[in-house]
């Protein structure tokens, strides 16, 4: 099967050795995304505008998979704040309301910058169009 590395261009795609995504088959895993703009962390203490610029880049790097959002079918979101569930909830509702992946919300002590306040992964299988 062919495999397909979708790159963010962040440096750190080579010095730790992942993809922003990656295509093998029909299926497209795209890697934890938070709410960083090359070396800028976008909506600083606001769990929902975060969720919502990370939506937009795993978007991004689905298209570049030759995926959409309509086919995703789970997502993993890691938050360092549990109370701020519901902002982060109304934001990925906005993006998957019709389409409703499976999902997961977690609780993590930090994420990788502590101005990170969510994380979230996602999976689609490029076959899988909501009809």
């Amino acid at each position: 099967m062919k495999r397909q590395n979708i790159s963010s261009g962040a440096v750190w795609e080579n010095t730790i050795g992942y993809s922003r995504a990656v295509r093998v088959g029909n299926v497209v895993e795209v890697a934890g995304t938070t709410a960083m703009d090359g070396d800028q962390v976008i909506g600083i203490g606001d769990a929902y505008q975060q969720t919502r610029f990370i939506l937009q880049k795993i978007e991004k790097a689905l298209q570049e998979a030759g995926a959409t959002m309509q086919q995703v079918v789970r997502t993993r979101i890691y938050v360092t704040d549990i109370s701020q569930w519901e902002e982060v909830g109304r934001a990925h509702g906005e993006f998957f309301r019709d389409i409703r992946p499976a999902s997961t919300m977690v609780e993590v002590a930090a994420l990788i910058n502590p101005q990170h306040l969510v994380e979230i992964e996602a999976t689609a299988i490029v076959d899988a169009a909501i009809t």
